[in-house]
């Protein structure tokens, strides 16, 4: 199995720390694979880590300006930019 089916499987199995590692190996030997940061990204979103998401879909933007990542940095950047006053004096 090749690297790349290899994290996919493991995120499928919900073994995502173990994705994630697989992932940071992967890029440190393909640091102009936009389609690795943005699968990052994803994974880091669903792991929680909003800031570190959005790096990751700024950079495969940055290789990639058509790079999928484009929505999902827009969106993220929605994420962080929404305020909603009513949910802090309720």
């Amino acid at each position: 199995m090749d690297k790349k089916q290899n994290y996919r499987k493991l995120i499928s199995e919900g073994r995502f720390d173990e994705a994630l590692m697989a992932l940071d190996s992967l890029i440190s030997e393909n640091q102009n694979d936009d389609i690795l940061f943005f699968d990052r990204g994803k994974l880091r979103w669903r792991m929680g880590d909003r800031a570190g998401a959005t790096g990751d879909y700024a950079k495969a933007v940055q290789i990639n300006p058509l790079s999928h990542a484009v929505k999902a940095l827009e969106q993220a950047r929605d994420v962080a930019d929404f305020f909603n006053p009513d949910l802090y004096n309720p």
